[in-house]
């Protein structure tokens, strides 16, 4: 789980509150998965359908303390339950795939994780679903 902030959003981009063109992005893929930080710098230039030019988008991972400001969460704890802030979502589609359709999610704390089905954190959590590995 990586949580991204848009390094080049403008300036009046200043929180979540516009899913398609927030300030941040909660990434999640598989723990054997590589993020391709290319591929979500594409897909949420791709969600404003060109109305915001692709030079306004660089996500990077958001520095440690900004995450937990936001999360509540420590280094390698976040998780989108129970965030202090609601940040967009962006789930790897590989995710989705798995069957029987279980995953391990960081429990807020380093040393616990959560099992979860997939199709229910689907539900639950409206997640943007897309190839980011």
């Amino acid at each position: 789980m990586f949580l991204q902030v848009n390094t080049q959003a403008h300036e009046s981009v200043k929180d979540c509150s516009d899913y398609k063109n927030s300030k941040f992005y909660l990434v999640i893929v598989q723990y054997t998965a590589r993020l391709n930080a290319d591929k979500v710098k594409q897909f949420v230039y791709s969600l404003n359908e060109g109305r915001i030019p692709k030079k306004r988008f660089n996500l990077r991972l958001a520095p440690e303390d900004e995450a937990c400001k936001l999360t509540g969460y420590s280094h390698n704890a976040v998780t989108p339950v129970g965030m202090r802030t609601k940040i967009p979502i962006i789930l790897s589609d590989a995710i989705m795939k798995l069957w029987p359709p279980f995953f391990w999610l960081g429990g807020g704390d380093v040393d616990l994780k959560l099992g979860l089905n997939a199709e229910e954190f689907a539900k639950v959590f409206e997640p943007f679903i897309t190839d980011c590995s």
